[in-house]
């Protein structure tokens, strides 16, 4: 492989890493998160491929997830002195919640300042 395309593949994967390094800072900035989905919304798809790797990331952080029939899919998370953001997941996709997961953790970060 010649030398250019090592480094221009190299920066791909480390751009990946980068961007998704924010999922082993959430217990940093947050002190509880909060799930609260219907069994069949896109959120509960999130949290099924998910839940697994930010709770390895974060093995002391309290990921609460609760299901309940015809409920309009939230994500909360609880900072610090006990000041709470929720998140209306209604209608948003995987990777939309993904993103909605990173502002919340970004919002810790400027909590904390």
């Amino acid at each position: 492989m010649p030398a250019d395309e090592e480094i221009s593949e190299n920066k791909v994967l480390n751009r990946g890493r980068e961007s998704m390094a924010w999922r082993g800072n959430l217990s940093k900035n947050i002190r509880e998160l909060r799930f609260l989905m219907c069994q069949s919304s896109p959120a509960r798809t999130f949290v099924e491929k998910n839940y697994k790797e930010l709770k390895t990331l974060n093995p002391k952080l309290p990921i609460l997830i609760r299901e309940c029939s015809g409920a309009e899919p939230q994500l909360w998370a609880r900072f610090d002195f006990g000041v709470e953001k929720g998140i209306k997941l209604e209608g948003l996709s995987e990777a939309q919640i993904s993103k909605a997961l990173e502002d919340l953790v970004k919002a810790g970060e400027i909590l904390k300042a």
